[in-house]
């Protein structure tokens, strides 16, 4: 928190904390929220971790697929009050354009599990979400867009088995860009005025680009359904 009060020389920041894993976590950090502030313009979900084996939450959940996305998608949904009470305001959800179609009748990894998959699946769960919520919102002032950063040099693989770390960092030390350089187009995406009526789109180096399952409203409503009935929510947000 001071490295960035330091860099930026903005003295007017806070700093909220939560376990993006924890669904509880989740609900107190929005509790609190709410307490102290009564709009909000701007979320951005970035959470991301990588586990080489198959491990699960205090809630029950697999760790990949509760903190890359059943967290966020709890945390947007609770937090759309706020948004509206901000808008026009936007939600940028941070993936990839994974090809990993999520298997709906095994989330959680329970009867096959690959660390790869999980992962894929999870930031493809990221854009299911993005599409489904667009749509859900369209009208009520919140847009909704996912950004694709790119591969970028981060500590994102250290669980990893050790041959894809070994892949992933040559590829990163050639091709990868630093946190600073990806997250400038996040910027962008979250602030200009160039995106301002931007929905339901994957963005990636201010560029909206195509993606898997954009198409798939089938696999959005599964999906959405299968993460209210997780999270305890109402499928209308």
């Amino acid at each position: 928190m001071s490295e960035i009060v330091n860099q930026t020389k903005n003295q007017s920041l806070e700093l909220m904390v939560a376990d993006l894993s924890s669904l509880p976590s989740i609900r107190n950090l929005v509790s609190d929220f709410g307490a102290r502030y009564s709009r909000l313009e701007v979320l951005v979900n970035n959470a991301g971790v990588f586990k080489s084996s198959r491990v699960t939450t205090s809630d029950g959940f697999e760790l990949m697929f509760a903190t890359n996305y059943l967290g966020p998608f709890l945390l947007t949904r609770l937090l759309i009050p706020s948004l509206e009470a901000g808008s026009p305001s936007r939600i940028v959800n941070v993936t990839a354009p994974s090809t990993t179609r999520p298997n709906l009748d095994d989330l959680q990894g329970e009867r096959k599990f690959s660390a790869l998959g999980a992962f894929g699946a999870s930031k493809a769960a990221n854009l299911l979400f993005t599409y489904a919520l667009a749509r859900k919102l369209a009208g009520r002032g919140i847009t909704v867009n996912a950004y694709h950063p790119g591969l970028v040099k981060t500590n994102l693989n250290r669980g990893a088995p050790r041959a894809i770390r070994i892949v992933s960092g040559l590829m990163t030390t050639f091709v990868g860009r630093t946190p600073e350089r990806a997250s400038e187009g996040l910027v962008q995406l979250a602030t200009s005025d160039e995106f301002s009526t931007t929905n339901g789109q994957l963005v990636h180096d201010d560029k909206v680009i195509s993606a898997p399952f954009i198409e798939d409203k089938e696999l959005q409503e599964r999906l959405w359904k299968e993460s209210c009935s997780n999270t305890g929510l109402s499928e209308t947000p």
